[in-house]
């Protein structure tokens, strides 16, 4: 019968993936993953089966990553991820974490843009450590990410965003996420997008501070190419600050959006 076998197409009488398993490695601790789904118990292959054994804290080659990290996506979700461009705008809260979800998801190229050094009031919500205080975010960020996916295409620019750069820097890119703390930056790039290129949807986001019920967050398009995610009202000020737990929902409201418009569905 013929099955995928560690991402290659392979042809094999063998019924049984733990006999399957026995021609690959006698490593005791192995992850096994059949049409999907992690089995700890014997499985019966069938025809067109997919199967990933990979020995756990090994590195293993890009064809096997890859169809590891597609085994436990739907069927055929992966493909279509990892030749999709996304660009994010603003690395802080928001766009640190949406890039992180975006590497493990298998995005095969990201562009990630700030301008700004990571800080320490930057930790309490930021996908960043200690150890990249005093670096560009565009730079720390780019590590974290290949420390994830080393097969991930990561470009930066460190570059302050207006009216004068916006459409060459993403001209381009299928998807731009917005993730801003500052109003007037947001709505430059977003009105800016709209109408310079139209062929480009927008994930921006409004509202995720303070400790306010996280049902409250949601995701609505807005108009054809614009969509928004947060509670649209509660914004950072004194006395309501950003907190990781609402930050992060957020972030991933929209890296779940760009997934969705990256697969062809646009209903929020």
């Amino acid at each position: 019968m013929k099955i995928t076998l560690n991402g290659k197409l392979t042809d094999t009488q063998i019924k049984s993936v733990f006999e399957l398993k026995k021609t690959i490695t006698d490593a005791k601790n192995t992850v096994v993953i059949v049409n999907g789904f992690a089995v700890n118990s014997d499985y019966f292959l069938s025809e067109n089966d997919s199967v990933v054994i990979i020995e756990k804290g090994i590195m293993p080659s890009k064809d096997e990553f890859e169809s590891m990290i597609s085994a436990r996506h739907t069927p055929l979700v992966y493909d279509r991820l990892k030749k999709a461009k996304v660009a994010i705008a603003g690395l802080g809260g928001l766009g640190s974490n949406i890039a992180i979800m975006l590497a493990r998801t298998g995005i095969g190229k990201i562009l990630i843009v700030d301008f700004d050094t990571v800080e320490p009031s930057n930790l309490n919500r930021q996908h960043y450590f200690i150890r990249h205080l005093s670096m560009q975010k565009t730079d720390a960020l780019k590590e974290q990410i290949l420390a994830i996916n080393p097969f991930i295409s990561v470009e930066t620019k460190n570059i302050y965003l207006d009216e004068t750069n916006i459409k060459d820097l993403f001209d381009g890119y299928e998807i731009v996420c917005e993730a801003f703390d500052n109003p007037a930056c947001k709505a430059t790039l977003v009105n800016t997008i709209l109408t310079e290129l139209p062929s480009t949807k927008i994930v921006a986001a409004s509202g995720m501070a303070g400790y306010y019920s996280s049902n409250k967050i949601k995701t609505e398009k807005k108009m054809k190419n614009l969509y928004i995610c947060g509670d649209l009202t509660n914004e950072a000020k004194p006395g309501t600050g950003l907190m990781a737990p609402r930050v992060q929902i957020c972030a991933g409201h929209q890296a779940n959006m760009i997934i969705r418009l990256l697969l062809g569905i646009e209903k929020v």
